[in-house]
């Protein structure tokens, strides 16, 4: 995601600052950033929209991939990363949803449970530059998975860290944040994918105003 909430998510370096993120900026965390974000596929790989297949290895080559990862998400200044976003269909996902978090690899995720309240908010993806779509997402979920050492674990996650989940496991079915926003903005994003602009709610037309009736005669 980009300044939104949500998947990869960008993370803002000053979230009162309302220049684009590459004007806030320096010159090394400008390079890093680029270098990451050319490894990260885009809107119209084929492997952004194919399904994932489960890990059955662990060892020191699985950490090494969650670690590079992690570190891919970190110069592109996201809050989650799946590893369909860099072509590899594996079930694997990194994801640190705050600054104050601690990032973590998580492996074959599945969503055990869901809540019925939810939250529309705005969200950004990494493999969508420059697009920002309203996505409906459950405030509270229930996450099965397995640490790098293949050991099981469930994640209980709120807020953020439930959005960027479900964000990053629809990542590993194949299903992007455009899939799951109203049609309208759908086909707005998707008409700025193609064209290279950007696309976001706020640049929506403001709707025509009512027509006013003609007024009495004096």
């Amino acid at each position: 995601m980009s300044g939104q909430h949500g998947d990869t998510e960008v993370r803002e370096p000053d979230e009162g600052d309302e220049r684009p993120i590459d004007e806030q900026l320096d010159d090394d965390e400008r390079r890093r950033r680029a270098a990451a974000l050319a490894e990260i596929v885009t809107f119209g790989n084929p492997a952004l929209k194919s399904r994932a297949s489960a890990i059955d290895s662990f060892g020191p080559e699985l950490e090494r991939e969650g670690e590079r990862m992690i570190a891919l998400m970190h110069d592109a200044m996201g809050v989650g990363l799946a590893a369909s976003q860099i072509g590899v269909l594996r079930r694997m996902l990194v994801f640190q949803a705050g600054p104050d978090a601690t990032p973590r690899a998580i492996v074959n995720p599945e969503l055990e449970w869901l809540s019925a309240e939810a939250e529309v908010l705005e969200e950004g993806c990494l493999s969508l530059p420059r697009i920002a779509v309203d996505v409906e997402r459950s405030l509270h979920a229930r996450v099965r998975a397995r640490d790098l050492q293949g050991e099981p674990l469930t994640l209980e996650a709120s807020g953020l860290e439930a959005r960027v989940l479900q964000h990053e496991i629809d990542h590993l079915d194949g299903v992007l944040m455009i899939d799951r926003t109203k049609r309208s903005q759908r086909r707005a994003a998707l008409r700025a994918l193609r064209e290279g602009t950007a696309y976001s709610p706020d640049l929506e037309p403001e709707p025509d105003a009512e027509p006013q009736p003609d007024p009495e005669p004096a």
